[in-house]
């Protein structure tokens, strides 16, 4: 097996992803709740299934996945390694809504390199990196994506299942335009292919949540950072406190150029 990985690998894995989700059609089975309160299903453990099993048998980069995670299963990391979230948006998945998604990153030195986000309900696939111009997939067509520069006012998009106290207090005191609500990591995309402007996430959310929509977002011209300002970074931290593979608050924006507006970036926030 080779330590590398081809970019093409891991488009074919959320491919696998999408297919083992459908596969099990439109009536969620297995329905279980983790320690968290999050729920998992037979599709969630079917579709990481599917991505470990094809990734690992072409190349031995550490996989972090994540009901591999929730089952205790923390491989070390070194420079290069995978972030997997094959079902993100389980409640929508489950509510039959169809913004939930299938998500594999590529991690290098901290910054998310390459992401491809799979949408089972529609059959579009998302994918860019840092070598890779920002694609969709979509009705046979492959269309570019670029993040569109914001007017006086900003379109935020927000969680719909998962929208903390802080996040509203966040966008009250932002200059508004529309806001919409939607599941899972399809945030990143709606950035990417023009359609909002800021997406603020001040709750907690793991690193395979966000990696694969936030390589895309990056490849279309956008940013996701911290509270501060910095670029969001992937991996551990080997802090005593550290929340392991947990990710800080964060802003995601469609033009990096956002981040200046007044109220956008909290300087010393948390």
């Amino acid at each position: 097996m080779i330590s590398s990985v081809d970019t093409a690998l891991l488009v074919a894995a959320v491919r696998a992803g999408m297919a083992a989700i459908v596969a099990r059609g439109a009536d969620p089975k297995g329905v279980d709740y983790k320690d968290d309160a999050s729920p998992v299903t037979d599709a969630d453990r079917a579709a990481e299934h599917a991505i470990t099993g094809l990734i690992e048998a072409a190349c031995s980069v550490p996989i972090v996945a994540e009901e591999r995670f929730a089952a205790g299963e923390i491989p070390s990391v070194g420079r290069n390694f995978l972030l997997v979230d094959p079902l993100d948006g389980t409640r929508s998945y489950i509510a039959g809504k169809p913004d939930y998604t299938v998500n594999v990153a590529l991690i290098e030195d901290g910054m998310p390199v390459f992401g491809c986000v799979g949408v089972p309900a529609t059959g579009e696939i998302y994918y860019g990196g840092r070598d890779r111009p920002a694609m969709v997939e979509r009705d046979g067509a492959m269309l570019p994506l670029r993040g569109r520069q914001p007017g006086r006012r900003l379109d935020v998009v927000a969680s719909r299942d998962h929208l903390s106290e802080a996040t509203r207090h966040y966008i009250a005191g932002l200059d508004l335009g529309e806001r919409r609500s939607v599941g899972s990591s399809l945030k990143f995309c709606l950035l990417a292919e023009g359609g909002a402007d800021l997406y603020p996430c001040l709750g907690r959310t793991m690193q395979w949540d966000t990696a694969a929509g936030d390589a895309v977002l990056r490849a279309a011209g956008g940013l996701t950072a911290t509270l501060d300002g910095a670029p969001l970074r992937y991996g551990r931290t080997g802090l005593p406190d550290e929340d392991i593979f947990a990710n800080p608050h964060f802003i995601a924006v469609a033009d990096p150029g956002v981040l200046e507006r007044p109220g956008v970036v909290r300087r010393g926030g948390s």
